[in-house]
């Protein structure tokens, strides 16, 4: 059986990959947590901050990437989720709008460098000035593109698909909560077949009959999982940071700014993601987990081992 794959994880087990002095320790308590949930491969996601802070965390990364083949195998890239979203209220979600600003390919070369050129994903909104430029070049060194945080229009959205998008980054959030029913950019996104979606099984993001509407919108093979995790998932209850906040975990799951119904993140964890998608969109076992391991490793050209042969 395939080990199960998730472009998007900002930490596990209580450790968040967002700090500057991760450790090697914390790193690979993260990784045999997710491999206790079946997950052996993944994409480390670091989210918004200024350049030189993201720059120093890559460059941690690939330390700690180079002192444990273990830690190496299991990070297999990264996913690089702003600073280029937008920053209206209701679209940035938990990303800090004052370190964003439109895309500059000269800050993503530092930060490639810094990550020994192991971005593999990129988020970002492309309504932003030179998004259509900074996606082609991306795509044309090897790096895939997805568009979350993100109120574009369909001339934007025509202008990024044309230039190399291929993803939707968790499709049916980082949406404000009331928008015009037909005239909004899930609508736009949803409806575009040369994206893949992918979404988030935990019934919290999207409930599980809009799942199944999402689900069943996308053509087949056009939508797949992420559990967009942070260090609260494989976790007990309590306060975890993500970045520059701190949240918080109770008996519901949902991951919440303290004292506030605001979500960011989740506290799912890939297996219980793959039981999800098998019961709330009638799917097989197989079916289910294909969407959350072997067909997203496939979208990205790699491949992840064997359950058994670790």
């Amino acid at each position: 059986m395939k080990s199960l794959f998730d472009i998007q994880v900002n930490g596990f087990a209580g450790v968040d990959f967002q700090q500057r002095t991760l450790s090697a320790a914390d790193l690979r308590k993260a990784v045999d947590g997710l491999a206790a949930h079946e997950t052996l491969r993944f994409f480390a996601t670091l989210i918004t901050d200024a350049i030189g802070a993201l720059e120093e965390k890559f460059a941690n990364m690939e330390l700690l990437r180079a002192s444990d083949p273990v830690i190496a195998a299991a990070v297999c890239g990264y996913h690089l989720e702003g600073p280029w979203l937008s920053t209206e209220p209701g679209y940035r979600g938990a990303h800090e709008p004052r370190f964003m600003g439109p895309p500059l390919l000269r800050d993503f070369e530092r930060l490639q460098d810094a990550a020994g050129g192991n971005i593999r994903l990129v988020t970002l909104a492309p309504e932003l000035p030179g998004s259509a430029d900074f996606i082609r070049k991306l795509v044309a060194g090897g790096v895939a593109v997805s568009i979350g945080h993100s109120n574009a229009s369909e001339t934007e959205i025509d202008a990024a698909i044309a230039s190399g998008a291929k993803f939707c980054t968790h499709l049916g959030n980082a949406v404000p909560a009331e928008m015009h029913r037909h005239d909004n950019v899930m609508q736009r996104l949803l409806a575009r077949d040369e994206l893949t979606a992918f979404f988030i099984p935990d019934g919290i993001h999207v409930p599980p009959g809009v799942l199944r509407n999402l689900f069943r919108a996308k053509p087949r093979g056009r939508a797949l999982f992420t559990t967009d995790c942070m260090a609260a998932a494989g976790a007990p209850n309590g306060r975890y940071s993500l970045a520059h906040h701190e949240l918080e975990v109770g008996d519901d799951r949902i991951v919440r700014m303290p004292g506030s119904p605001q979500f960011a993140g989740s506290a799912l964890t890939p297996d219980e993601g793959v039981k999800n998608i098998e019961r709330w969109l009638g799917l097989s076992p197989s079916e289910a987990r294909a969407l959350i391991s072997i067909n997203v490793a496939d979208a990205f050209g790699l491949t992840i081992p064997d359950l058994t042969s670790n």
